[in-house]
Order: C-alpha cells, then sequence, then structure tokens
C-alpha cells in the first residue's frame, strides 16, 4: 500500500524512504542522504519511521540466515532481538516473538534517527522536528503510533 494512502495524503505531500526492515544505521549513506535532504532542504518538521506487522526482513532476522549481503543487512534486527532476547524468548510462539521484534525493530530505528546529525542539528537550530514511532497491521489495516515522542 502507498505510504501517503496510509496516512491519508495525497501524493507528493510524503517524503519516502524505503529499506528492508527499516532500519537506519549510522554509516548508511542513503538513509542519512535522505534524512539530510528532508530535515535540511525540505524543512520538514515530522519523521516517521513505520514498520509492518509481518515484515519479512524481521522475520528473516529471527531464522537462521546465512546468505551475504542481507546477512549484514539483518544484523541489525539481530542486535535488536539480542538486546531483548528475555522477553522475546517468553513470547508464547514464533507469530508473537515475529510481532513483538516488529515493534521493538521500529523504537530501535527511531532511536538511530534521533542520533542523526542532521537531525541533533536541527533540534540545536531550534528546529522542531519530531520522530515517531509507528507499525502498520496490513491485516487489519491499522496504523498503530507506538508512543515513544
Amino acid at each position: 500500500m502507498p505510504a501517503n494512502e496510509i496516512v491519508g495524503l495525497a501524493p507528493g505531500e510524503l517524503f519516502v524512504h524505503r529499506n528492508i526492515a527499516n532500519i537506519a544505521p549510522p554509516f548508511d549513506t542513503n538513509v542519512h542522504s535522505v534524512l539530510q535532504y528532508a530535515v535540511a532542504t525540505l524543512h520538514v518538521k515530522h519523521i516517521i519511521v513505520c514498520g509492518h506487522y509481518g515484515c519479512g526482513g524481521v522475520l528473516a532476522a529471527l531464522r537462521d540466515w546465512s546468505g551475504l549481503p542481507l546477512e549484514n543487512w539483518l544484523a541489525h534486527v539481530r542486535a535488536v532481538y539480542r538486546a531483548h532476547q528475555d522477553e522475546l524468548d517468553a513470547a508464547p510462539d514464533e507469530e508473537a516473538r515475529w510481532r513483538r521484534l516488529c515493534e521493538l525493530n521500529v523504537m530501535a530505528q527511531v532511536h538511530a534517527v534521533r542520533e542523526a546529525e542532521v537531525v541533533k542539528q536541527a533540534w540545536r537550530k531550534d528546529h522542531p522536528v519530531v520522530v515517531h514511532g509507528w507499525i502498520y497491521d496490513l491485516r487489519e489495516g491499522l496504523l498503530r503510533d507506538l508512543d515513544l515522542n
């Protein structure tokens, strides 16, 4: 589903960057170029990290995988898993673990975006940028704010 339809905006009103499992690592020049353009040039006031339940990238990180270069990318999600391993391992089944890891990954990526230098610079210049963490349920069509502000 197009991102602008999820939030009820017309085409062109939303500047979107997508990647596998919505990861925002500090070394990814693509992610940080998008952030720089959005914040410094377009002067956006809201950045949304929006994951979704049923994310194939998150599921791949839950399972054994050995294929490069994807394995290097999924290492970021695996790190989120390790940070919350007790909680995730206590989940009743893989579906519950998967759903919760989707949420935890959004939370981790919101933190990563907030650590981006261009976002910090905007805050220092009194440019109000709010980073939101949302998750979309493809089956139910519901968008949920993880309330990370």
